[in-house]
């Protein structure tokens, strides 16, 4: 796939190819800040974008990107540091920050295309799998909701560790969060 050259309205009135947006800069730095604190007052409310976000900037196409993807909601594209060959980055073409922002309207368009997309890595990249991870705010390094979606083989070195596991101690501690976990569900706004 070659790299997206789709640049501003102002750019797209002229020629010339939009300038790259240079992500060595400290405001791009990879978790520079949590996605919960950053400025909301950065966005523009018109169009949905986040001033010094590196996936809004790939949105609009001010900085180039693989694609593998794009429509109005969401644009897929290359990881720039994969783990794999293949490893594809999904993301909401308006800002979003966290899984639990995505609003009802794009949520089954989200899972949809996730699903085409695993489908499609998996066959081109010959797979026998793959990992579909979102980080939400721990570990997110971009404030803008992003999946993973990697390509897997047997044998292909990748431990996934998901750290120590913490038992309960009994069935009465679980029965207690798992109440509370349905208590503070009940109490969540749906979409």
């Amino acid at each position: 796939m070659s790299t997206s050259t789709r640049g501003s309205a102002e750019n797209d009135r002229s020629d010339a190819a939009p300038e790259p947006v240079d992500f060595s800069k400290p405001e791009f730095t990879r978790g520079a800040y949590s996605p919960r604190e950053a400025s909301r007052a950065d966005g523009d409310a018109e169009n949905g974008r986040v001033a010094h976000c590196v996936f809004c900037a790939i949105a609009v196409g001010d900085s180039p990107a693989h694609e593998v993807f794009r429509d109005d909601d969401f644009v897929a594209f290359l990881d720039a540091h994969p783990v794999f060959h293949g490893h594809v980055l999904m993301v909401p073409t308006t800002h979003v920050q966290t899984y639990d922002e995505l609003s009802e309207k794009l949520a089954t368009p989200w899972l949809r295309l996730s699903q085409r997309l695993v489908r499609a890595v998996e066959g081109a990249m010959d797979a026998d799998g793959s990992l579909l991870i979102v980080n939400n705010v721990v570990s997110q390094s971009v404030p803008h909701l992003h999946l993973h979606v990697i390509p897997r083989s047997r044998g292909d070195g990748l431990r996934f560790w998901l750290g120590p596991r913490h038992k309960y101690t009994s069935d009465a501690e679980a029965n207690a969060i798992a109440a509370r976990i349905r208590t503070a569900l009940a109490a969540a706004p749906a979409g």
